[in-house]
């Protein structure tokens, strides 16, 4: 096709490196009413006539086609796969940043962002909005959009920020923020600021009926005020959550504040049809609410008002996948391009958010009225009852937990789910291993036989490789041995397990003795009556630099289920978490962190990149970079036969530089994959780049 032909440019979906650029091509005359920026479109690749699906990012003009600089015949756009523009400039924007500052790919952004097509629900999303456009044009009513029920309008948001009427048509019972200093959170969606914000560790009830209302954690009703009030402004709002019960309390809160037909839910966990229904939702000119994990900063949002994430330093906001971007890294990027209010909050601060409120980068909001649960660390003590020395826990953490059976539930928090994770030795105290993996080795149940971990063989006749040992002992007890153990400390106590294998969200009053795993600790109505925090010790065991970071976050997210005037027991650990978690001020640890990790040049002080792959591909990598100043290289060492890895730290300020220079690395790696003069193909390309690692170090 020569001529005056307009030119589309595709960004063509594919894990390739090589791929990773946008691709011109001519736009037919029977598809230019379909072709516009957005819509998802088959492409060709090379002679061999291979199609590959991929977005239309931009078309160009015919005055301004010669703009490509391709003076020859460019292929034709093979078809428009749907009319539906799934990929909004900004998203394609973000997606494109997010990806360069991680030496990735955008396509793989882009699959984060927009979800797999459901070709049913997007008809019917089309012929509701082809509807809405002909009613317009006539001066009658639409119908209702297909992703409502009909008969059920979207409300009009309230006019005024921080005194907003209720959703469902009287004022509210209270202003809103009413926790914080008067203004402060209303200032934030006014100006568009950045702010960290300090939780308030309490819990209310939201719901039709004072009886028969949810219990949740206070920060989600604060997160759905600031989304209603940005709502109100006429703007999009952004809620980014770890998990899935996070997303169900500040749901909760927006079933109460948020008027009806103005929220989108995008989550993992849903059917695809609803997933792909509430992102479509997403794509209209209205401004929503979007509440959902850490997908969901990267949403369509008309008009984007606010982002917000809650409890940035959770492990869930560190995204698994290629090219590995935080929740909390995306959504600084977004508020760059956008300049809506970012808000950060947390009942524990995390060391990244900690510079970044040091660099005057972000402000700080903290409530109004200083208040925090009541915490008691205590080292080990001589278990003076005979029921706690079978509990395993200090008997003035006992005496806690007896006295407070008397009025309501008890949270026991561990470290593991499970009877016995790791066993050992009992002679030599060797770990455990497996005979045939070598993996450690485990009790499933009481009575069951110890198992692999790994490859899940029964360790019917195991001998100790070490001392040639025949009996075991326990090296850690999990939920289901610690439910057992303070059944038998707590007669005639109801004793509810809540890990991953046990999904407990919402709990009565009633007294019961809760044994949970870290993150998974059912929200009791008033609160728990007493708190215990064991396994402190093998919390702190772990190997990584965030190990003090991360227990204080889990201790102070347990806390903040305490009821008012209830013991919290910290349980073994004492120093500095001890003290951060009794005062209340995780904020003043993470500096103490940042200011160690500033001296041994430590994320997030600097910026670190790994690479990954073999000796050559390595070494050509940090040859590229010899040119960049204040670069500092650990390794290579090597990982596994045939691989070894290089940890690259660097300043904030040449991030840019080294992520180009890597990319580059990647794609020429990439681009070795060749067929030779026999036939054969050359092997797969290993080199793997990951900034940002939260585990690296």
């Amino acid at each position: 096709m020569t001529g005056a032909v307009r030119v589309g440019r595709v960004v063509i979906d594919s894990p390739l490196p090589q791929l990773d650029h946008l691709f011109d091509y001519a736009i037919p005359a029977e598809l230019e009413a379909d072709a516009r920026p957005g819509v998802r479109v088959k492409v060709t690749l090379r002679s061999a006539g291979r199609v590959a699906t991929g977005y239309l990012v931009e078309v160009l003009d015919p005055a301004t086609s010669g703009a490509t600089g391709f003076q020859g015949t460019l292929s034709p756009i093979e078809a428009v796969v749907s009319r539906a523009p799934v990929l909004t400039p900004e998203v394609w924007a973000l997606a494109r940043a997010v990806a360069d500052r991680a030496a990735g790919n955008a396509s793989d952004i882009i699959r984060l962002a927009v979800p797999p097509r459901q070709v049913r629900v997007e008809k019917a999303w089309l012929a509701a909005r082809a509807a809405a456009v002909d009613a317009a044009d006539v001066g009658r009513p639409a119908a209702a959009p297909a992703d409502e029920p009909a008969g059920a309008p979207i409300d009009k948001p309230a006019a005024a920020p921080g005194t907003p009427e209720d959703a469902r048509g009287g004022p509210a019972a209270t202003p809103f923020f009413a926790d914080y200093p008067a203004g402060a959170l209303g200032a934030v969606i006014a100006d568009g600021l950045r702010v960290a914000v300090s939780a308030v560790p309490q819990l209310v009830t939201v719901g039709a009926n004072p009886g028969s209302g949810s219990t949740i954690g206070r920060w989600a009703l604060t997160l759905a005020e600031l989304a209603v009030a940005t709502l109100a402004s006429g703007r999009s709002a952004i809620l980014a959550v770890p998990d899935y019960r996070d997303q169900d309390q500040v749901q909760a809160a927006l079933d109460q504040l948020a008027p009806a037909g103005t929220v989108s839910r995008v989550d993992a966990r849903q059917p695809g049809a609803d997933r792909y229904r509430a992102f479509l939702a997403c794509l209209g000119a209205e401004p929503r609410i979007i509440l959902g994990n850490r997908s969901a900063v990267y949403a369509p949002a008309a008009q984007l008002g606010l982002v917000a994430v809650w409890d940035d330093g959770d492990p869930l906001h560190a995204e698994p996948l290629s090219p590995y971007v935080h929740t909390r890294d995306a959504a600084l990027v977004r508020q760059q391009h956008s300049g809506c209010a970012l808000v950060l909050l947390g009942h524990s601060r995390s060391v990244e958010a900690e510079r970044l409120v040091e660099l005057g980068w972000l402000g700080e909001v903290h409530p109004a009225k200083s208040s925090h649960p009541r915490v008691i660390p205590t080292d080990f003590q001589g278990a003076l009852v005979a029921e706690a020395r079978a509990a395993r826990i200090p008997s003035a953490a006992w005496k806690a937990a007896r006295d407070a059976l008397d009025s309501g539930p008890v949270l026991v928090q561990v470290a593991s789910p499970g009877y016995a994770p790791v066993l050992a030795c009992q002679t030599c105290t060797q770990s455990a291993r497996c005979t045939r993996c070598q993996g450690p080795l485990g009790i499933a149940s009481a009575g069951a036989t110890p198992s692999c971990r790994w490859c899940g063989a029964l360790a019917v006749a195991w001998q100790c490789s070490h001392c040639d040992g025949r009996q075991y002992r326990l090296v850690t007890v999990g939920t289901a041995r610690t439910a057992e153990e303070l059944g038998r400390a707590f007669p005639g106590v109801r004793v509810i397990v809540a890990d991953g294998e046990h999904t407990v969200q919402q709990l009565g009053a009633e007294p019961a003795l809760v044994i949970a795993t870290r993150g998974a600790e059912p929200i009791p109505a008033g609160g728990y009556r007493s708190i215990l925090l064991l396994d402190g010790e093998r919390m702190l065991a772990r190997e990584s630099l965030r190990v003090g970071e991360d227990c204080l976050r889990w201790w102070s997210n347990a806390a903040a289920l305490a009821a008012p005037g209830a013991s919290v027991v910290l349980v073994g650990v004492g120093g500095a978490l001890a003290r951060a978690l009794n005062a209340w001020q995780q904020g003043a640890y993470a500096a103490t962190e940042l200011a160690d990790r500033r001296t041994l040049r430590f994320p997030p002080a600097v910026r670190v990149a790994s690479v990954t792959g073999t000796v050559d591909g390595v070494e050509a990598a940090l040859a590229d970079l010899a040119a960049i100043d204040g670069l500092d290289v650990l390794g290579p060492v090597s990982t596994e036969p045939g691989l070894v890895r290089a940890i690259v730290r660097f300043a904030y300020n040449t991030g840019d530089s080294v992520a180009h220079a890597l990319k580059a690395a990647i794609v020429r790696n990439a681009s070795r994959r060749r067929k030779s003069a026999a036939g054969a193909f050359r092997p797969p390309p290993t080199l793997k780049v990951r900034f940002d690692d939260p585990e690296l170090l």
